[in-house]
């Protein structure tokens, strides 16, 4: 940046020049700087989109995987590093369907960390629970006083193990049902596992090489 002297006089035209100057060549210097360092970024993800995908990705016995790989498994996708003893990607088909479950049963169980995670948080720093320990939380709903969500029986208060699965099936059942047949999740190939639009506010996914690292950082994930 440039620092100003404020001085009593005004200056001349040669020093209104020379400030100019200086200001140019500053001005000048950070859009370089800017555009330097977004295409070190750019060429990092590039090279990181390559890393994962395509005929030289790494593959899953390193330099020893050299004709262990099926032919149908290319690198197209995210997370194909050309495993498939069994053979259960050779059909296109149920090779799309597997993708797909997989990614909504990695996402649930990345939410069911959080929440095994946050009761004992939470119990620790004064919210009151009956039981917050994960794998020991749901048998208090077969006790007298049954379930409370978050220790509040005025938000969530389960009393009955049938309700309560009647309930997950009707809700989830009918969320599943919504997202497979379309729902809100916009159009393309990849719509129904990364709809985009409202469900990436912050644009993460914009730029192509970025979403398709953000592919393999999601399934390792």
């Amino acid at each position: 940046g440039c620092f100003l002297i404020v001085s009593a006089f005004p200056p001349t035209h040669q020093q209104t020049a020379t400030m100019a100057t200086a200001l140019s060549v500053s001005s000048f210097a950070g859009a370089s700087l800017r555009a330097a360092v977004g295409s070190k970024a750019n060429k990092q993800t590039t090279k990181a989109a390559i890393e994962f995908y395509g005929p030289d990705r790494a593959k899953w016995l390193g330099p020893l995987s050299e004709g262990s790989t099926p032919d149908y498994l290319t690198g197209e996708f995210p997370g194909d590093y050309g495993w498939d003893t069994a053979g259960l990607s050779a059909d296109p088909e149920t090779f799309a369907s597997y993708r797909e479950i997989e990614l909504i049963h990695a996402r649930w169980a990345m939410l069911g960390a959080l929440g095994c995670v946050t009761p004992e948080l939470l119990a620790q720093n004064g919210t009151p629970f009956g039981e917050a320990v994960w794998f020991k939380a749901g048998s208090q709903i077969f006790q007298s006083g049954g379930l409370d969500y978050l220790g509040n029986s005025s938000l969530v208060h389960a009393q009955s193990i049938i309700a309560t699965l009647a309930c997950q099936v009707v809700l989830m059942g009918g969320a599943e049902a919504y997202r497979v047949n379309g729902g809100p999740l916009g159009e393309g190939a990849d719509a129904a596992t990364y709809p985009g639009g409202s469900f990436d506010p912050l644009g993460l996914a914009d730029d192509p090489d970025t979403f398709a690292e953000l592919k393999v950082k999601g399934i390792k994930n």
